[in-house]
């Protein structure tokens, strides 16, 4: 099949719907949380059916994690930024504290996993195997899914409770982190 622009839409139809209806189901997780958001509302807020909706994307659940993905994209490349250079020992704790540091730093991940926190969405956050896949690689640890969940859910607890300052947390995780991961 060859790629061909719409004459309507000026592109690929089909990205240029995806896009689409997951900018509008990021507004509506970031306005009302990821489980106060309906498919209905997201395919609203697109200008779309709902049959729409799940023909281009497959629904919440495919939709939740594709604007995960997404927006952890950006947090990927700050880390890797921090870590590129780091011993392999030492890497894992590294790729820890950046990822905190990278979003705390953007406003919208910040809002998103702050302001709407639910134990559904942290049970998705925590399982999501994309988030997992990205752990194991940004820390260089052995493929594990467990220790990748586990890394997702040490991060997730220092954005959620966070200690009182950096040299903390950065002791936490040097004592209780760094001695059971290593570089893979």
């Amino acid at each position: 099949m060859t790629d061909h622009v719409d004459w309507l839409t000026g592109g690929d139809r089909r990205t240029i719907a995806v896009d689409r209806i997951e900018r509008a189901a990021l507004t509506l997780f970031l306005e009302h949380g990821i489980d106060n958001v309906t498919a209905e509302d997201i395919a609203a807020a697109a200008g779309c059916s709902r049959a729409t909706l799940y023909r281009y994307v497959g629904g919440k659940p495919h939709l939740v994690r594709a604007v995960m993905v997404r927006a952890a994209g950006s947090v990927v490349a700050r880390v890797e930024s921090v870590v590129n250079s780091v011993p392999p020992a030492r890497r894992p704790v590294e790729a820890i504290l950046a990822a905190v540091a990278a979003i705390r730093a953007d406003p919208v991940l910040r809002q998103w996993l702050v302001r709407h926190r639910s134990p559904g969405t942290d049970e998705f956050l925590a399982g999501a195997p994309e988030l997992g896949h990205i752990a194991t690689a940004l820390t260089r640890i052995a493929p594990d899914d467990e220790a990748a969940g586990w890394v997702v859910r040490v991060v997730l607890s220092l954005l959620t409770w966070p200690l009182p300052d950096a040299t903390a947390e950065r002791h936490l995780v040097e004592r209780f982190v760094g001695p059971t991961l290593r570089a893979g």
